[in-house]
C-alpha cells in the first residue's frame, strides 16, 4: 500500500471527499489564473520562540481600473467577507517564514492554515515577520513578543462576549462568515472599556482571542475589533469543515487545546478568562482552572439576557468545578469590571 493510500484511509470519509472538492476547485481556479496569496495573522510568543500563523488561498487579482486596483491594496486585503471562503486554500504547499534574519520553510495544512513555532531571539514588544510561497509577493505579519517576567494575560471569548450578533446559533456562523460589513456586528457594551482598563494596569501583557470562528473570518474579525478599540492581539481560530477523525470540528476541543498549549507557552502568567454563560464556557474554563492549578487568576462570565440566552440556545448549567478560583458574573463590561476590581482590591 502505497503512504499516500495509508494517509488517505486514515482520515475520516468526510475528509476525504472535502479534499476532492478542494482538488477540483484548485484545478479549476489555476486555469483561471487565479494567484497565490498569503493571508497572514497575528501571531504571538516568548522571545525566545514565536508562533506564525497564517493561511494560503488562491485568488482572484483585481481587474483593471477597479476599486482594488486604484488602491494600490495588497491581495490579502482585498479577501474578505464571503470572498474569503469562494477562494480556494492550497494545502501541503511550502511557505517561506522570516523572523529578524531567520529564514524557515515550512508546510500549509490540507486547509492551507500556516500554524508553526519558529525558534527566534527577539525583544518584548511587537514585531512583524514576513511570509511568502512560490508565486506569492511577501506580506507582513505583527507578532506579539511576551517578556520573561510578565505573569498576568487576558484570554477573551468574542461570540456573545466581545460582540453581539442576536441570532439563533445555528446561524451564527454564516452570519459571522458571509456578512462582510463590521457595522452589521454590535459590540459588547463596556467590554472594549473593562478589555483596554486591563492592559493599561498591566503594560506588556498578553491578550489572546479564542473563538470558535473560522480562519476564513479572522480578517473581518481583526476590523471590528480595532473598529471598536479592543485591545490589539492574536485570533486563534479553527478550521472550517472536516477534520481527520470528524465530520465536523470540534469547538470545544479547540478551546481547550488551545488553553492548555498557553498554559505550557507561558508557565509563569495567570491568566484571566472571559466568556459568557451560553453553553460552554463556564464548564471549559472551570475544568482547566481545576486541571491547571495556579494559571488561572480569574474568571469572568458575561450574563446573557433571556432573548440572547434563547438564540443562543439556553445557558450552561453553571457547573463551576474549580471553586477556589474567583469568579466574576455581569450583563455588560462595566458590571465585569466592577466586580473583578472588588476582588483585586481584597487580595
Amino acid at each position: 500500500m502505497s503512504k499516500q493510500s495509508a494517509v488517505a484511509q486514515r482520515l475520516h470519509r468526510a475528509a476525504r471527499i472535502d479534499d476532492a472538492i478542494h482538488d477540483f476547485r484548485e484545478k479549476w481556479a489555476r486555469r483561471r489564473g487565479r494567484q497565490l496569496t498569503v493571508i497572514p495573522y497575528t501571531g504571538y510568543g516568548s522571545t525566545t520562540r514565536v508562533r506564525v500563523l497564517g493561511r494560503v488561498l488562491l485568488t482572484k487579482p483585481p481587474k483593471p481600473g477597479s476599486r482594488g486596483a486604484k488602491k494600490a491594496l495588497r491581495r490579502e486585503e482585498r479577501v474578505r467577507g464571503w470572498r474569503s471562503f469562494l477562494s480556494v486554500p492550497v494545502g501541503d504547499v511550502e511557505v517561506t517564514i522570516e523572523v529578524e534574519g531567520i529564514v524557515r520553510t515550512v508546510k500549509a495544512d490540507r486547509g492551507g492554515v500556516v500554524d508553526t513555532d519558529v525558534d527566534v531571539t527577539l525583544e518584548p514588544g511587537w514585531h512583524t515577520i514576513t511570509m511568502s510561497t512560490a508565486g506569492s509577493e511577501k506580506v507582513e505579519a505583527p507578532v506579539f513578543i511576551v517578556a520573561p517576567d510578565i505573569d498576568f494575560g487576558v484570554i477573551c471569548d468574542i461570540d456573545d462576549t466581545v460582540m453581539v450578533t442576536a441570532l439563533p446559533r445555528p446561524f451564527l456562523a454564516f452570519w459571522n462568515t458571509f456578512v462582510i460589513n463590521v457595522h452589521a456586528r454590535n459590540p459588547t457594551p463596556g467590554m472594549a472599556v473593562f478589555l483596554e482598563r486591563l492592559m493599561a494596569d498591566h503594560p506588556g501583557s498578553p491578550f489572546i482571542y479564542l473563538s470558535t470562528g473560522a480562519w476564513n473570518v479572522a480578517p473581518t474579525l481583526t476590523r471590528f475589533l480595532s473598529r471598536n478599540l479592543y485591545p490589539r492581539g492574536p485570533l486563534l481560530l479553527t478550521d472550517w469543515g472536516p477534520t481527520r477523525d470528524r465530520f465536523f470540528r470540534n469547538g470545544r476541543e479547540h478551546k481547550e487545546t488551545n488553553l492548555r498549549r498557553l498554559a505550557q507557552e507561558f508557565s509563569g502568567i495567570r491568566w484571566v478568562l472571559i466568556g459568557d454563560d451560553g453553553q460552554h464556557d463556564e464548564s471549559i474554563y472551570g475544568e482547566f482552572a481545576q486541571d491547571a492549578p495556579g494559571h488561572v487568576r480569574a474568571i469572568a462570565i458575561r450574563q446573557l439576557s433571556p432573548g440572547e440566552a434563547v438564540l443562543a440556545g439556553g445557558r450552561s448549567k453553571g457547573d463551576r468545578p474549580a471553586e477556589d478560583v474567583p469568579w466574576v458574573y455581569a450583563p455588560d463590561g462595566a458590571g465585569l469590571a466592577e466586580k473583578l476590581d472588588a476582588i483585586e482590591n481584597q487580595d
